[in-house]
């Protein structure tokens, strides 16, 4: 699980990062609104753990902004803990509500349940980027209308790319999402099946890559801006 943690306390947040981090899960942290909200265009999460009071941008005007748009499920986590505090937070979006002080142990259990609860949501789509169209629900992968044919790894981190198309996935992710928790993140594994899957994606040379390397971040799967202007 990819957790965004929101939180302007930096020994809160490092503190919970720790905590996440020792049950193997993965954590970006973030101290204010605005920079919040430019990850979550940015890159993905599973959850976002968002502290409501927050220096230029608090809590709920992110929840503000997000309204409408696709976006991981949020707990807040305030000090503000009345039941007022949670009825705003929960009619602004938030999935979740937990005050402050917490128990890391329910935390983790909230956080993991609305992670759960996502995966759960069927996905049907066919996506096409360039000459290459991916349709989830049969797990087929055309080119130029001819069908590729792809291991199963080779599809499930294609799968993985495409649900999440033009942000940038992580390494870690991408080997969480397509060979579970724990395994080794020093491994080349992950390099070995992305060079065959662009090997059998990429057309002529005058065609740009669909799979982008993210220089020291991830992947990510279509075109820049400036290769599709």
């Amino acid at each position: 699980m990819r957790v965004l943690v929101v939180e302007d306390e930096l020994p809160v947040s490092h503190w919970i990062g720790s905590k996440l981090h020792s049950h193997g899960h993965h954590c970006k942290l973030s101290d204010n609104g605005k920079q919040a909200l430019q990850l979550i265009r940015d890159e993905v999460f599973d959850v976002i753990l968002l502290d409501n009071m927050l220096p230029e941008m608090n809590g709920i005007d992110v929840l503000t902004h997000l309204a409408g748009t696709p976006h991981p499920p949020v707990l807040i986590l305030s000090a503000n803990d009345q039941i007022s505090d949670r009825i705003r937070g929960l009619k602004a979006g938030a999935d979740d509500y937990l005050g402050k002080p917490f128990d890391f142990i329910e935390l983790l259990l909230r956080l993991e349940r609305l992670h759960d609860r996502t995966l759960k949501v069927p996905t049907h789509q066919k996506i096409s980027i360039g000459y290459v169209t991916i349709n989830l629900d049969k797990q087929e992968v055309c080119r130029h209308g001819k069908k590729v044919l792809l291991t199963g790894k080779e599809f499930k981190i294609l799968q993985v790319l495409a649900e999440y198309r033009g942000k940038t996935v992580t390494r870690n992710m991408l080997l969480e999402k397509v060979w579970g928790y724990h395994f080794d993140p020093q491994t080349n594994i992950l390099d070995v099946h992305l060079s065959k899957l662009r090997n059998k994606l990429n057309g002529s040379k005058d065609e740009p890559p669909i799979i982008r390397t993210i220089r020291s971040v991830g992947y990510a799967l279509g075109y820049s801006e400036c290769q599709s202007a």
